[in-house]
C-alpha cells in the first residue's frame, strides 16, 4: 500500500513534462517562430496521467517562466485549464478518435487564444497597429478594436495548438505501455481497485449530492469567498496607494513648475499676451516639465479671479488644444468649494473632478511674488482614466493568479478526497450492502466477511476506525450466526429488557443533551472562575458557591422531561403554542428541584440547580421568561448559565440548525451584553476564550 516509489517516479515524469515545456518554449523563441509550444509537456502528462499531474506540470511551468518573464504568472491559469481539458478529453477517450483530436484543437485554442487575449486586453489596453493582424481585421470594418484583437489572437494561436497536439500524439506513441501507469499519482489507503471497481464506486447512488461534490462545493465556495475578500481588500489598498502616489506626483510637478515662474511678472505676461521677454523661456521650461512626466496629463498656469480662471500659461495636448493667454476659463465644478481659498491665495488640497474637462485629479500650487503674495496658481492634472486602467489591470492580474491557485488546490483536494475518503467509504458501503443482503447461510456470511477484511483500509483517521469497527462487527456477526438459533429464546428476553430500558431512556431524553450538559458545565466553570479572578461579585462567589454552581449545571434543563417529544425534538421552528409549552420546562424544572430539595435536606447545591433550572432563560433587560425578572434580581448562577447555554446552543448542531462558526457565536454573545446577558458574565467569558476553545476541541474533535 506504500506508494512512495511509484509517486517519486510520477514526480520525475512531471519534471520531464516541465522540461519539455521549457525546452520547446526556448526553441521557438530562439528560432523566432510565432509559436509558444509551452503546453506540449502539460498536455502529454495530463492525457496519460490525469488531472493532478497535468495541472502540476502546467502551473509549475509558468512559475518557472516567471524568472525570465514575470508576466507569465498571469497566464498560469491558461496552462492549468488546458491541463484540465486535456485530462477530461483523454478520460472520455476522445484522443483516440479523429473527431476528438480536432475538437481538442479548437478547445485549446479557445483557452490559449480566446481567454488568453483577455488578459493583455484588460491589463495593457489595446493599441492600434495597422500592420498587425488585429489592425488588418479592424480596418475591414467588420470588427471592433476588441473583437479584432480577440479574433487575431485566436487565429494566431490555432497553429500553435495544432502543432502542440500533433507533438503530443507522437509522444504518446513513443511512451512504452509499461511506463504509462507511472504518469498518475497513487494515493490508495486500501487495496488498489481495478478500473472497473473505480467506475462502480463512482456510480454509487446518492439522494441529493455525492460526498465528493459536497467537498468540492464547500472547498470552491470557501476559496472563492476568501479570494473575493482578498481581492477586494487588495484592490482597495492598491487604489488608495495609486491615488496617493499620483497625488504626490501632481503636487510635485506643480511645485517644480511654480518654482520656475517669476511671480512678479504675471501681469506683464498677461498684458503683453506672452510677447514680453522671458515668457517664452518660461513656457519652454514648463513644457519640458509637462513632457518629462508620463503621469501628468495637463499643466497650466491660471490667475484666479471672480469671473473665473485667467490663462497665463497653457499647452496643447493630444486631446485638448491650449487656451489663449488672458482668456477666462470657468473654474472646475469640483473646485468651486475651494474658490474663496483660491481667491485669497491660500494653498488648497488636491481634488478629483469629473466635468467637461475630463475625469481628473488636480493639484494646485500657488506662485508667489517677491513679497510672498500669491499672483497665480500652477495646475497639474492627472487623468483618472489612466488610474482606473491601472486598477482594472490590477484586478485582472489578481483574478488570473487567484484562479490558477484555485484550480490547482481544487484538483489536489479532489484527488486527495477520492483516495482518502470517497473510495474507502464507497468500498466499505459496497461490502456492507453485500453483507446486509447475505442470507442466513454460514458459508455466504464467512465469504463476505473475508472479502470485507481484505479491503485493508488504512486511512489513519475516523474512516479507518469505522472500518475496523465494521470488521469487528462483521466478524462477531458471523460468529453469532452459528449460535443464533440456540440463543434465540434468551436473546428475545434480552431484547424485551433492552426495549423496556430504551423506552424509559427515550421517555426522559432530550436529543440536545449528552455532550451539551458536559460542555455547559465546563463553560460555567470557566465563567465563574473568571469572575472570581476579576473580583466581580466577590461576596457571592465563594468556593462553595463555585462548587455548587459547577455541580448543579447539568441539571439546568431537567424540566424538559415534561415536554412532549413532538415539541422537544421538533426539527423546525416551534409555533407560538409549542413555544409556550417549551417555556414551561423552566417552571417544571423548578418544581422538580424543589421536590428534590424537600427530600434531601441540607444539600444546598440543589438550590443553585433550582435557580438555574428556573431562571436560565431570564434576560438582563427583563424580557425573558418565566417571571420576567431583570438585572441582579436574577440569581447569579442563572445569569452565568444563560451565557454558557446560549453559546453551546449556537456552536452545536441541532435538529433544526447547523452549528454556527465560533466567530459568529461570539459576536452574538457580545451583542447580547447588557440586554440578554449580564455584562460582567459576558466579559468574563470573552476574556477566557482560549479555555473555551479547549472545551470545544475536547468535545468536538473535528474542530
Amino acid at each position: 500500500m506504500y506508494h512512495g516509489k511509484h509517486n517519486l517516479k510520477t514526480l520525475i515524469i512531471c519534471a520531464a513534462g516541465i522540461a519539455v515545456n521549457m525546452l520547446c518554449s526556448l526553441m521557438v523563441g530562439a528560432l523566432g517562430l510565432p509559436l509558444y509550444l509551452d503546453t506540449v509537456g502539460t498536455v502529454s502528462v495530463a492525457v496519460l496521467g490525469g488531472y493532478l499531474p497535468g495541472v502540476l506540470v502546467g502551473f509549475t511551468t509558468n512559475l518557472l517562466k516567471c524568472f525570465s518573464d514575470p508576466t507569465s504568472i498571469y497566464y498560469g491559469v491558461l496552462n492549468v485549464l488546458i491541463a484540465i481539458v486535456a485530462a477530461f478529453i483523454s478520460e472520455k477517450g476522445y484522443f483516440r478518435k479523429v473527431g476528438g483530436v480536432i475538437v481538442s484543437f479548437f478547445a485549446f485554442t479557445m483557452i490559449g487564444g480566446g481567454l488568453g487575449s483577455l488578459i493583455p486586453m484588460f491589463t495593457d489596453g489595446l493599441t492600434f497597429d495597422s500592420e498587425s493582424l488585429s489592425g488588418i481585421l479592424y480596418e475591414t470594418g467588420h470588427y471592433s478594436l476588441a473583437g479584432a484583437h480577440i479574433a487575431s489572437s485566436i487565429i494566431m494561436d490555432l497553429p500553435d495548438k495544432i502543432i502542440t497536439i500533433l507533438l503530443v500524439l507522437i509522444i504518446i506513441r513513443l511512451i512504452p505501455e509499461k511506463w504509462v501507469k507511472y504518469f498518475s499519482f497513487r494515493g490508495w489507503f486500501q487495496k488498489s481497485a481495478s478500473p472497473k471497481d473505480i467506475r462502480e464506486a463512482e456510480k454509487t447512488p446518492v439522494r441529493i449530492l455525492s460526498l465528493q461534490k459536497k467537498i468540492l462545493l464547500v472547498l470552491a465556495s470557501s476559496l472563492m469567498i476568501v479570494s473575493v475578500i482578498a481581492m477586494m481588500i487588495g484592490a482597495e489598498v492598491f487604489s488608495k496607494t495609486v491615488i496617493k502616489e499620483h497625488t504626490r506626483i501632481a503636487q510635485g510637478t506643480a511645485e517644480i513648475a511654480a518654482a520656475v515662474i517669476n511671480g512678479d511678472r504675471i501681469d506683464q505676461y498677461v498684458n503683453s499676451k506672452g510677447t514680453v521677454a522671458g515668457y517664452q523661456d518660461t513656457a519652454k521650461l514648463l513644457c519640458e516639465i509637462l513632457n518629462s512626466s508620463t503621469d501628468v496629463s495637463f499643466l497650466y498656469v491660471y490667475r484666479i479671479t471672480d469671473e473665473g480662471c485667467q490663462v497665463v500659461f497653457d499647452f496643447d495636448t493630444e486631446k485638448i488644444q491650449h487656451y489663449e493667454i488672458g482668456e477666462i476659463v470657468p473654474l472646475d465644478e469640483g473646485l468651486k468649494d475651494q474658490l474663496p481659498a483660491l481667491l485669497s491665495g491660500e494653498k488648497v488640497e488636491p481634488a478629483i473632478t469629473d466635468d467637461e474637462f475630463g475625469y481628473l485629479l488636480t493639484a494646485y500650487q500657488p506662485v508667489l511674488d517677491s513679497e510672498g503674495n500669491c499672483t497665480c496658481y500652477v495646475g497639474a492634472d492627472v487623468d483618472m482614466n489612466q488610474i482606473n486602467a491601472m486598477k482594472r489591470s490590477f484586478y485582472v492580474e489578481m483574478a488570473s493568479v487567484f484562479l490558477a491557485f484555485f484550480f490547482v488546490i481544487c484538483v489536489f483536494v479532489i484527488w486527495l478526497a477520492e483516495f482518502g475518503i470517497i473510495y474507502p467509504i464507497n468500498s466499505i458501503m459496497k461490502c456492507l450492502d453485500s453483507l446486509a443482503h447475505t442470507s442466513d447461510d454460514q458459508s455466504s456470511m464467512d465469504a463476505d466477511v473475508k472479502m470485507f477484511r481484505k479491503l485493508g483500509i488504512r486511512t489513519g483517521d475516523e474512516i479507518e476506525n469505522l472500518y475496523l469497527s465494521a470488521c469487528s462487527m462483521t466478524k462477531n456477526q458471523a460468529e453469532q450466526l452459528r449460535s443464533i438459533r440456540r440463543l434465540s429464546d434468551s436473546t428475545a428476553k434480552m431484547q424485551d429488557g433492552l426495549i423496556i430500558t430504551m423506552a424509559d431512556l427515550v421517555e426522559s431524553r432530550d436529543s440536545d443533551t449528552g455532550a451539551h450538559v458536559q460542555k455547559t458545565a465546563a463553560y460555567v466553570k470557566i465563567i465563574v472562575e473568571s469572575l472570581k479572578k476579576k473580583g466581580y461579585y466577590a461576596e457571592k462567589i465563594t468556593p462553595k458557591f463555585m462548587s455548587d454552581v459547577v455541580r448543579s449545571a447539568p441539571l439546568h434543563d431537567v424540566g424538559k422531561i415534561n415536554i412532549p417529544d413532538e415539541v422537544l425534538n421538533k426539527p423546525g421552528k416551534l409555533t407560538d403554542e409549542e413555544y409556550e409549552i417549551m417555556k414551561t420546562h423552566t417552571t417544571a424544572g423548578k418544581k422538580i428541584m424543589e421536590n428534590a430539595i424537600s427530600s434531601v435536606e441540607g444539600d444546598s447545591y440543589l438550590k443553585e440547580a433550582r435557580n438555574m433550572a428556573a431562571y436560565h432563560h431570564e434576560r438582563w433587560d427583563g424580557k425573558g421568561y418565566p417571571e420576567k425578572i431583570h438585572g441582579e434580581v436574577i440569581p447569579l448562577s442563572a445569569r452565568i448559565m444563560a451565557v454558557a447555554d446560549v453559546f453551546d446552543a449556537l456552536t452545536s448542531p441541532r435538529v433544526y440548525k447547523p452549528a454556527f462558526p465560533l466567530e459568529k457565536a461570539l459576536a452574538i454573545i457580545n451583542e447580547g451584553k447588557g440586554t440578554q446577558f449580564d455584562p460582567k458574565c459576558v466579559e468574563a467569558f470573552m476574556e477566557s476564550i482560549d479555555e473555551v476553545k479547549e472545551v470545544m476541541k475536547k468535545y468536538n474533535p473535528g474542530l
